[in-house]
């Protein structure tokens, strides 16, 4: 089992052409490559720029496109596991 002696936890994030980034309350900075969450690469500025941050910066939710990341997988690497073959 991992654990962290300061849990990661998402104060700010941004977009740019390609990357999701966030900024982490102890300094930390973190870039995911879009790719890695359909969801969020097809979605239009507005879209992915409308988000909540949750659970004190544990987690980020896109109502309108029902994307979820918990941001301890994103240290992991942790790529968006849906099987969009089953979504109609």
């Amino acid at each position: 089992m991992i654990t962290f002696q300061v849990e990661p936890r998402a104060s700010e994030i941004w977009f740019d052409e390609d990357n999701l980034w966030l900024n982490f309350y102890d300094g930390r900075k973190l870039s995911i490559p879009l790719t890695y969450f359909p969801r969020l690469s097809q979605a239009s500025d507005n879209q992915r720029n409308n988000y909540t941050i949750s659970g004190g910066g544990t987690g980020i939710h896109w109502d309108e496109i029902s994307e979820d990341i918990n941001v301890i997988n994103l240290l992991f690497g942790t790529k968006d596991r849906t099987s969009y073959s089953h979504i109609t």
